[in-house]
Parts: structure tokens; sequence; C-alpha cells
């Protein structure tokens, strides 16, 4: 029987935390200039981390040697090219995004794109993907209005693209274009979800927990299922006329989320339509039948993935996390196994989908050595013929699966070579 072997499991360690003294690195997120220079963003946290250095960046002109050239007080941050510039968004509640005019070495202060809001709102997200359509970029963070959520909010979340054009200055709020906001709870009624066993565990809904009873928990309270939503958004555009999602008229994004729901493979879909008045709708994709659809299979959609479109295969590249064993009870999972059953990160792995429905296996990408050495969150982008995969990732010294200990660079050579 021949082994797999992985596609890149050796790495470039970019940043390292210091596990010991109770920091860990999260949000791994990677462009690449026209230049081929590489930008690579992370968050760390820690008793010892200011609050105005919770964000770091990196360049490299060689995809092997990286030079820390800022700090920002930004979390759940992104980088990505608008024009002749290099911009990071990100939140810290509010919305911020501040801009480097130099190729990232050297970056200005943040501006804030959204006011502050009541306790229990806020905006989040992770290093999701970026689309562009001739001059204008396109991408997701999601708005948690749940003053009144005592679980993981995200039944209380809703996920909105925005679109400015690259020639703006998009410190600007003006620049922005929001679209209208779905909020998983008010459209999604999860007692009509017979059938498809969503949601995998018993939940309450809306998100509202009695705190004197606790998150709902499993073995004990050990193990937290918070009522199912959706989160961490990507944008991507139907390139085939020949699908049944395309639009003609090219005003149609498609939204792919992670679907929080207890259980492993599906993620979540909704669509925005630009309407002639210039704003963006946000609603229901639906299926020939008639039949709105909300949950698409998606291999590792109950993780953090990230898709990103190739102009050269006209393939879409999908890099998520592999459930192996989500079926094991959770009172008996080994101590080292995260939170639910479906929550194994150590094996990060890529596909790709002429349509965003039918997924090729491509490869297993890295694999850790133990349930604590994750490889998970990863952001993902195309140098020449080379994908770059940047992993939030452990080691046998980080906490646990979760919160990591190092941000480590993978490379998949010749990536194109592996479709089939």
């Amino acid at each position: 029987m021949s082994r797999i072997e992985p596609l890149a499991n050796d790495f470039i360690t970019i940043y390292r935390s210091d596990s010991d003294n109770g920091e860990y690195c999260y949000t791994p997120g990677i462009c690449v200039l026209p230049n081929g220079r590489v930008i690579a963003t992370i968050d760390h946290k820690g008793p010892e981390v200011p609050a105005e250095e919770t964000g770091m960046v990196f360049i490299s002109d060689d995809a092997a040697h990286f030079r820390r050239t800022g700090f920002f007080p930004l979390v759940h941050a992104r980088p990505f090219v608008a024009g002749n510039s290099v911009y990071i968004i990100g939140q810290r509640k509010q919305l911020g995004i501040l801009r480097s005019d130099d190729w990232g070495e050297t970056w200005g202060p943040v501006s804030w794109l959204t006011e502050p809001e009541p306790e229990g709102c806020s905006w989040g997200s992770s290093a999701m993907n970026v689309w562009y359509t001739e001059d204008r970029v396109y991408l997701v963070m999601d708005h948690k209005v749940a003053p009144d959520c005592k679980a993981w909010p995200v039944a209380a979340q809703a996920p909105v693209l925005m679109r400015a054009n690259i020639h703006d200055d998009l410190l600007k709020r003006e620049s922005w274009t929001f679209a209208s906001e779905m909020f998983f709870r008010d459209v999604i009624d999860q007692d009509t979800l017979d059938y498809f066993g969503i949601p995998f565990f018993q939940v309450p809904r809306g998100g509202v927990i009695d705190t004197a009873e606790g998150h709902v928990g499993l073995a004990g309270k050990k193990r937290i299922c918070a009522p199912i939503g959706w989160l961490e958004t990507n944008v991507v555009r139907i390139m085939d006329e020949k699908h049944y999602w395309y639009d003609p008229k090219g005003r149609t994004y498609h939204l792919l989320a992670r679907a929080h729901t207890g259980g492993s493979g599906y993620g979540c879909i909704v669509k925005v339509v630009e309407k002639d008045d210039g704003t963006m709708e946000t609603c229901f994709e639906h299926v020939p039948s008639g039949r709105r659809i909300v949950f698409l299979p998606i291999p590792g959609g109950q993780m953090r993935f990230h898709v990103l479109y190739d102009e050269v295969t006209h393939l879409y590249w999908l890099l998520s996390t592999q459930a192996t064993d989500s079926m094991t009870r959770s009172e008996l999972l080994p101590e080292d196994r995260y939170n639910l059953p479906n929550n194994e990160r150590r094996r990060l792995v890529l596909h790709f989908s002429k349509n965003l429905v039918d997924w090729c296996f491509a490869g297993l990408v890295a694999i850790g050595n133990s349930e604590k050495e994750a490889r998970h969150y990863a952001s993902m982008a195309i140098r020449g013929d080379d994908l770059l995969i940047f992993s939030r990732s452990g080691d046998q010294r980080s906490r646990d699966a979760h919160d990591g200990n190092i941000s480590t660079l993978h490379i998949v050579k010749d990536f194109r070579s592996l479709v089939y």
C-alpha cells in the first residue's frame, strides 16, 4: 500500500511566540505584491503583548527570509493590494485599516471604518480571501450584534461584503460600500432542518443561554457546542457561463462561510447582488427546484477554510482542515483533542473545483505529529508557479491545538501540476 506524502510538510517559521510566557499567535494572512514581494501578517496575544502591538507585519523578497516591518493594533487582519498601495484590514471591535505606500517597508496609522458600538456588538473574521473585478476589490468581514448572546456568538453574526475602487483612498469610510446584513439566527430556523442532522448536538436557539447554567457542555461541560451559525467568510464569483448560478451581468458574488453545526463537511452559502443604484443586497441562493440552499458540502467546511481562484487553470482552490474522527463520542475522546469531535486541527488539505460544489482532492499539505501540533486556519497566495500557504501552527510547546505558538510558511511547488 502506497502512503500519501504531504506536499509541503517542511516549513519556514516566520514567527515563534513565547509559549512559556502565555503568548500565542494566530490569524496568518498573506499576499503577494506585483513585484513578487510577500507580505505576511499575524496576530499575537499574551500577558506582555501591548494592545498597540497585537498585529505584526513581515515582508520577504524571496519567500524564504522574512523581516518584521511594523506593528498594528488590530486582530483578525489580512493584507491586500489596491492600486499602488498595500493595505491591512482587521478589527479592534471596530473595523480598522492601515496602508503602506512603499510596498510594506513602512506603515501609516490605523483609520477606522466603523463607529464604536454597544457592548456585545463588534466586527470580526479571519484572514479570509480577497476578490478583484476590474478596478474593484471585494472582501468580507463578519458583523456581530449579540448583546443577549451568552455563548460563542456565531448565531448572531452577518457576513458583510465590502467593495471599493482600488484607485480610491481606502482609509476613508466613504470609499467603501457595505452590503446589507443577514444574521444567521434571524434567517435560519434550525427546527426546520430535519433530515440533515443539523445541528448535530442539542443546542439552544439563537445563542441565548442562561448564564447560571453556563455553556451547553458535553462530557461534563468540558467540550462546548454553541448554537449553530456561520463565520469566517470567503467571497467568490461564478466565472463559468454554463454554471446554474452564473450571472451574465457579472453582478452576483457568492459568500462561502464556515458552518458551525457540530458536524463536519458543510459550509454555508449566500449571495450578494449589486443593484443598479450601487447598493449590494445579501440574499439566499436557490437550486433549480426553487429550494433555498444554505448548507453546501465543502471538505473541511466545519473549520475556517480559504478559497482562491486561479486565472491560469480557471479553478477554485480550497485549503481546509480535514476531519478524520468526528463520530467518536465526546466523552471518549483523548484529553489532548481540542473541544468538539469535529474540531481536529492538525491536517491541512488542498482541493480544486471548477464549480465550487464538486471538489477534487489535490493533496495533503501538512500534518502535525500530535494534536497539539496543529496546522490550520491557513491562508494562501499564488507566487509564480508556487502556492504559498501560511499556517497557524504549533509544536509540543503550544498550549493546545487552538492556541498555537508558531506561524509557518509551507510552499507547494508547481501546484498546478496537481490537477487531473
